[in-house]
């Protein structure tokens, strides 16, 4: 396999020290820190933008992420659906859409951070990383949806198989090589994203909805000096 060394690096090194990175951090917190797996909500603080900005961008992310998972676990099953123009056509639209709302309310989460004092105090260096990336990351996702279209398709023939051969332990990066540089900065993101993950309040996604199902209520009081 003739491939230059910064591939080799970025699609092959680079994974695999994410996703130890990942794994290794993440018990590590879990068992030592275990009262910080929470998404730290500043809902308290303010909650009417907070609600206009966070529901579209977890609705977006959530059903972004898990098409690229179902394209991931059945690609065979997505190169059927796309036989059909029409049905194509509706992915494709459907994934656009999706994305774009995660992209809106990721600005806003991001102008709600920095424009309120209370909420920009509690922001810490980790969030304003979490969001440069997230932001980069959506928005080459966006951009890679409008120029470099029908890719539902072009992910389940050449990112599909080049994931499993990650999984597997025995990379191929054949796959993605000659894939537009915009792509591979997706994925490069994707991967430091998999990587920073331990570090942030993104850990909360382990953990919840599932213990909100049979916790007591939350009781809140506020105190303060007359």
């Amino acid at each position: 396999m003739n491939t230059r060394p910064l591939d080799q690096f970025l699609f092959i090194a680079l994974p695999y020290v994410c996703l130890f990175t990942f794994l290794l951090m993440t018990i590590y917190r879990y068992r030592h820190q275990s009262f910080s797996y929470s998404s730290l909500s500043s809902q308290f603080l303010e909650n009417k933008q907070h609600f206009w900005a966070v529901v579209p961008f977890h609705y977006g992310i959530l059903a972004v992420t898990a098409g690229h998972v179902i394209a991931i676990l059945i690609p065979r099953s997505i190169l059927a659906w796309n036989s059909h123009p029409l049905r194509l056509y509706v992915l494709e639209i459907s994934a656009l859409a999706c994305g774009l709302l995660t992209l809106i309310g990721l600005i806003s989460i991001i102008i709600r951070r920095g424009a309120m004092t209370r909420i920009r105090k509690v922001t810490s260096v980790s969030d304003w990383i979490l969001f440069a990336m997230l932001l980069i990351q959506t928005a080459s996702g966006v951009f890679i949806a409008l120029f470099h279209p029908w890719g539902s398709s072009w992910f389940a023939t050449n990112m599909s198989p080049y994931l499993w051969s990650i999984f597997k332990l025995n990379p191929d990066i054949s796959f993605i090589t000659a894939m537009p540089y915009m792509v591979k900065l997706h994925i490069v993101l994707a991967f430091l994203t998999v990587g920073f993950f331990p570090f942030t309040r993104l850990v909360h996604l382990l953990v919840i909805p599932n213990p909100y199902l049979w916790r007591k209520t939350q009781v809140v009081r506020w105190y303060g000096r007359r």
